[in-house]
């Protein structure tokens, strides 16, 4: 992110980001909860900078029934550690409150984050030079703090009910998520590529198999998009390349847009 202008905003850049970041345990679902390869840090050393979590009123992480053993202020202090050796960076987290106690999970939040320094709480969204080194925090459903989404995303387009048409909706989504972010959104664009095949579809299929045949379709999709960002890209079991290809999309137009301010002939007076 340090070649990010400072003046833009963050919703108007492309980030890579994780879908039930915290899923790396799968319990007695035996193949459904676990969504992730790589530990938090890992993560964030490979450029992930959009986390999706999902908390219960203990503040302990969970992806359904199945707890991911850590909790919401073991994650602040892993994003944060990193923030404080990788300054230009900004990290994204968007929490979902779950369980019969959901709407007291902000206010445990917010204890856990009081007095605390470089955290975002408000809904103003900031220019990446406000961004760096804070985590920024991301609303969601019960959970007010932070700035607002917008889900390219419908509530059941996780169910899988065959690859093929997953892709569809995956390309529908991110040429929203273009189109939004090319008018210069107020919020947020989130789209996941994630996805599930279960008792409720009729391909059986866990977030990891799903994840095999669409990061690599994903990746190849990347090379046909061409607008300025796509907000956050949030993926299940993204490898190294993939990320690196969702980072770059910034750069490329970046480097468009110099190119064409250069080569624009000038106006004589």
């Amino acid at each position: 992110m340090s070649s990010i202008s400072n003046n833009k905003r963050i919703t108007a850049i492309t980030i890579p980001g994780t879908h039930d970041s915290m899923a790396l345990y799968n319990g007695f679902t035996l193949m459904f909860a676990k969504c992730q390869a790589w530990s938090l840090p890992n993560q964030l050393l490979a450029g992930i900078r959009y986390l999706d979590l999902r908390v219960k009123v203990d503040l302990h992480i969970v992806h359904g029934p199945v707890d991911q053993r850590i909790t919401f202020p073991q994650v602040l202090h892993h994003v944060q550690d990193f923030l404080s050796q990788h300054q230009t960076e900004t990290v994204l987290i968007r929490m979902k409150p779950e369980g019969s106690e959901k709407n007291d999970v902000q206010k445990q939040v917010e204890n856990v984050i009081k007095g605390k320094e470089n955290i975002w709480t408000n809904e103003n969204i900031p220019t990446m030079g406000e961004a760096r080194g804070k985590v920024i925090l991301v609303q969601k459903n019960e959970f007010t703090l932070g700035i607002k989404t917008f889900n390219t995303d419908q509530p059941n387009d996780y169910k899988v009910s065959s690859i093929e048409n997953k892709k569809i909706k995956i390309a529908q989504h991110l040429t929203e998520a273009g189109k939004k972010c090319a008018e210069g959104s107020n919020e947020v664009i989130v789209s996941y590529s994630s996805g599930t095949g279960g008792p409720h579809c009729n391909l059986i299929r866990s977030p990891e198999k799903v994840a095999r045949n669409i990061d690599p379709w994903l990746s190849e999709h990347l090379n046909g998009l061409h607008g300025p960002c796509y907000g956050v890209i949030a993926m299940d079991f993204p490898g190294i390349d993939l990320i690196e290809k969702i980072i770059k999309i910034n750069y490329t137009i970046t480097a468009k847009d110099h190119i064409i301010k250069e080569t624009t002939p000038k106006k004589k007076n």
